[in-house]
């Protein structure tokens, strides 16, 4: 009999290591190793040839003689996933998703999974019984003959129904429940999760049948489990919101098939995820009224525009040191464009506390904001609302000056399609873009100050 191999593993962090630390390299928290069974001398070959009838013979090959193909993909009925994994479902990639609890993973895939009925789908759960998912499924009102359920944990007893059914599409919620025959420690340990993992990985790439992997996340809001799980997938879908809101967002955070830019949007409904198809509206709220420390920045995120509204406090400052909150705004960021302010515009803004909140629960990372929410502290500062129908596009540098942003084209022609009558811009802008092929007035600034004198 062979020996039993074990190792030392962070709870936090999934640093791996032959003996016990008292400190973690990785994390650098104290008293977070625990020993786990690695290998128990079972052979590996016979619990993953379960799914596969074949034996794959491995040769060397000269790069010159593979033969390069165009990447089919399969595309689902949602399109916001079509845009987020870079066209559609590549066969043989794994994909990892990951969110809060409650936050709708298991409803949203069990949705794409009813509506892709092309494909023979099989959708396993560790979580749930079939009764749970079958009440879910009625609330769905989606009607699909080759839709499978499996509730198991084992992987043993996982792949063999996969080789008795031969699913095209796998989808499993979620991976910190299974547990392989060949660790001995319990299920979502870190060394459970990589076992598991890497037996889907090496099914999705023999058999080259997409997989996706729901997953937890950590009260930190890191993909629970080792980091070597991120590496291991083709790509990793982040699945956020606010619980007080009912719009999510599926973003990209590592793509090999497509972009990593790329943003979905959905509404949660009693019905499941409806699709929004154009997010510039629900992120403009509807006020009847102008009010001050309000502006509209024109936005990109992947290859889609939006359109946001940012929002500015700026009041006086009641205990000794200023407040800065921010909501969905870089808190550096912030500040930043607060000392810009102070050392080119004069403004004391050092006295007063400032929040700044991106409406409709969106974090936003595009520096072309800046110039929105200069514009809206301004605003808030005098307590003068901006002129209705404006929206701005910029990122302000040190010096108080407007830098150009990307793809400008795009943002104006989302304003005037919205309805807006002028788009601020920066004058490094000029030469990207024709004004007169738009209906919209482009105004084009090159600082702060001139932005200042224009709206006040």
């Amino acid at each position: 009999m062979s020996k039993i191999k074990t190792a030392f593993f962070c709870s936090n962090c999934g640093y791996e290591s032959a003996k016990w630390i008292g400190k973690c390299p990785g994390c650098s928290q104290w008293n977070t190793f625990t020993e786990e069974i690695l290998d128990k001398g079972t052979n590996k070959e016979e619990n993953w040839n379960n799914y596969s009838s074949e034996k794959r013979n491995s040769k060397t090959v000269a790069l010159q003689d593979v033969i390069s193909t165009t990447e089919k993909r399969i595309a689902t009925k949602d399109t916001e996933l079509n845009r987020v994994l870079g066209g559609g479902i590549v066969p043989g990639s794994i994909i990892l998703v990951a969110g809060e609890p409650g936050i709708g993973k298991s409803t949203l895939f069990l949705q794409n999974g009813l509506l892709i009925d092309q494909l023979r789908v099989l959708y396993i759960s560790g979580e749930e019984s079939e009764q749970q998912i079958k009440m879910r499924a009625d609330r769905l009102k989606i009607h699909n003959d080759h839709f499978y359920l499996l509730t198991e944990t084992s992987t043993q007893t996982i792949f063999q129904e996969i080789r008795k059914l031969k699913p095209q599409l796998v989808i499993v919620d979620s991976i910190q429940t299974l547990q392989s025959n060949l660790i001995d420690s319990s299920a979502g340990s870190v060394s459970q999760i990589r076992e598991c993992a890497a037996e889907f990985q090496r099914f999705a790439k023999e058999t080259n049948t997409p997989v996706f992997l729901i997953g937890h996340i950590t009260k930190d809001g890191a993909i629970a489990g080792p980091k070597i799980l991120e590496h291991m997938v083709d790509t990793v879908l982040q699945f956020e919101g606010d619980r007080h809101y009912a719009y999510r967002i599926l973003r990209t955070l590592k793509n090999r098939f497509g972009s990593t830019a790329e943003l979905g949007i959905y509404e949660m409904t009693g019905d499941g995820m409806r699709i929004v198809a154009n997010p510039s509206e629900i992120l403009i709220a509807q006020r009847e009224e102008q009010l001050s420390g309000s502006a509209i920045a024109a936005t990109l995120e992947g290859m889609r525009p939006l359109l946001i509204e940012v929002q500015a406090l700026v009041t006086q400052s009641v205990y000794g040191t200023p407040q800065r909150t921010v909501s969905g705004f870089d808190l550096r960021r912030l500040q930043l464009l607060l000392a810009v302010l102070e050392k080119r515009g004069g403004f004391q803004f050092g006295l007063k506390d400032v929040f700044v909140n991106i409406a409709g629960g969106i974090k936003v990372e595009d520096p072309s904001i800046d110039l929105a929410v200069i514009c809206a502290l301004l605003s808030s500062y005098e307590d003068t609302p901006l002129p209705a129908h404006i929206c701005f596009a910029g990122e302000v540098g040190l010096n108080g000056e407007i830098r150009a942003v990307n793809r400008i084209e795009q943002r104006i022609a989302e304003a005037e399609k919205l309805g807006f009558e002028k788009i601020i811009v920066s004058k490094y802008n000029k030469k990207s873009f024709d004004p007169k092929a738009y209906k919209i007035q482009v105004i084009a600034l090159s600082r702060v100050d001139e932005v200042y004198q224009q709206l006040f």
